[in-house]
Order: C-alpha cells, then structure tokens, then sequence
C-alpha cells in the first residue's frame, strides 16, 4: 500500500505541474498584452496632448498676428492724425508768412518813399496830387525850385517872368510826369499786380534811364520778380542794379535779395557768400543786420 501510494503522489505531483505551466505561461501573455494596450492608451493620451499644443500654439500665433495688424493699424492711424496736425501748423505758418511779407513789403515801400525824399529826386519837385504822398510837407512849395535851378533867373520866388518861368515850368512837367509814372508801377506793385508792375518798371527805366529814381526801380522790379518766384529772374535784376548804381542806398536790400533768392533755388553756400560780401562791403546797413542774423541760424 505504502509502495502504490508513493508513486501515486509522485504522479500527481506531475500532473499538477503540468497543469500549472500553462496557467503561468498564459498569465504572462496576459501581462504582455495589458502592457501593450496600456503603451498605446498612453502613446495616445500623448499624441491627444501633443495635438492639444499644437492647436493652443497655433492660437496664440494667430492672436499675437491678429494683435500686430492692431497695432499696426494704430500706428498708421496715429501717423495719418501727426500729418493732419502738421498740416495745418504748416498752413499757420504760411499764412503767418505771407503777413510777413506783406508788412516787409511796406516796409520797403515805406523806405523807398523816405530815401526818395533824402535823395532829392524829382518826386520832391512833384504837387501833392502827383506824387500821390499823404503828407505833402514842404513839396507844396516845391514848384519855384526849377526856376531857381535856372542861372538865368534872378529872382528864384516870382511867378511872371520871360524865359526862365517857362523853362521851369517845362521842368515841372517833364518831372510831374516821370513821378506819376513811376508811382503807377509802384501802385501796381502795392496792389500785388506783379507782372503789371514789371511791365511799367521796364517801361520806366527805358524812359528815364538816368532818373534817380532808376536803382529804385530795378529794385521793384527784381522784388516783383521774386514775388512771382522767378528767382533766376530776380537775382540778374538785382545784380544790374549793384552793378549799374554801387553807390545807391538800395544795393544792401538788393544784396539781401539776391541771397534770398540763391537760398530759395536751393543754394545755400552762394547764399552764404552774398550774405558775407553783403556784410563786408555795407557793414553798417539794415540789410547787414538781417544778413549775420540769417548767417547765425543756418
């Protein structure tokens, strides 16, 4: 009994472990798989978050573009209102200019109407109504002077006499009509007619090329030619004046001109040299003045 028994238990101790390989065998296939499924569960919660990135990414692109393009857009927005408001600074400065330019320019009428007086031209041997001056002062008694700028006469005051009263009456005349000439270009330069005032200015200076008045002329007529912003026009005007009368008072403005002008066609090293010859030849003028204060800011 004892001897059956022990190969009995011997047998089913075999059979007991051949039934459990099996089951371990399959219990690690079963491992392996849930190893496997877990490994793609997980590659695919990375590859879900790896696509929720890239989808946040692509977002936050397109919002900082989008943000750019607004910036942009204030940008441009803000350029468009700076230019307005320059814009219209630039019109207050024009305007304030063109004021500027008409007080200058009766200012220079106002000298040329003083320096007339002092040179003694025929425009102080002209009546009031000729001259067109407000404030006649001693032209009233201006009529006498050509008769006593005649030797013959001997008594310079009396009105009847033979030749010499008749002379100077022809005088008057002859300078009553080269005043009034002249005042019509110079009305037609106050009232802005410029090419009008060219005209009659040449016009005069053909006439009385030898008048006093003359250098004053030229002078309109470059100042007239710079109105019209012919510049080229205005500086060969200016320079036959400084070089036909040197000596006349006009020749510092003329100078100034003429380096305005060369400043205005864009050359500013000429312009500097004309404001230098302007200050060295006529150092104590008013044209000398405005010339180093120019010279100063450029």
């Amino acid at each position: 009994m004892t001897r059956l028994a022990f190969p009995l238990r011997r047998g089913a101790a075999v059979l007991l472990a051949v039934w459990l390989v099996p089951l371990s065998a399959r219990a690690a296939l079963w491992d392996d798989e849930e190893a496997r499924r877990r490994i793609e569960q997980t590659n695919l919660r990375v590859a879900q978050v790896q696509k929720q990135l890239e989808d946040r990414i692509a977002a936050l692109e397109q919002q900082l573009k989008n943000q750019g393009l607004v910036e942009l857009f204030s940008q441009v927005e803000q350029l468009k209102s700076d230019i307005a408001r320059l814009r219209g600074q630039i019109e207050v400065l024009n305007h304030e200019q063109d004021q500027l330019q008409k007080r200058q320019r009766d200012l220079y009428i106002d000298l040329d109407s003083r320096l007339r007086r002092l040179e003694g031209g025929p425009g102080a041997n002209v009546p009031p109504a000729a001259s067109g001056a407000p404030a006649p002062g001693p032209v009233a008694t201006a009529p006498p002077a050509p008769s006593a700028a005649a030797a013959a006469s001997p008594a310079p005051g009396a009105v009847p006499g033979s030749a010499a009263p008749s002379s100077g009456a022809g005088t008057a005349d002859a300078a009553a009509i080269e005043q009034r000439a002249y005042d019509v270009a110079l009305d037609q330069f106050k009232a802005g007619n410029y090419p009008a005032a060219i005209a009659s200015f040449n016009a005069f200076v053909r006439n009385y090329g030898k008048s006093p008045l003359a250098p004053s002329a030229y002078y309109w007529i470059g100042n007239s030619q710079f109105a019209l912003k012919d510049y080229r026009a205005a500086i060969a005007t200016q320079r036959q004046l400084v070089a036909t009368f040197p000596g006349n008072p006009k020749v510092p403005d003329a100078l100034l001109n003429i380096a305005t002008s060369q400043f205005e066609l864009g050359d500013g090293a000429l312009s500097r040299r004309t404001l230098e010859e302007l200050i060295a030849k006529h150092p104590q003028s008013e044209a000398a003045i405005k010339a180093r204060q120019r010279l100063a800011i450029r």
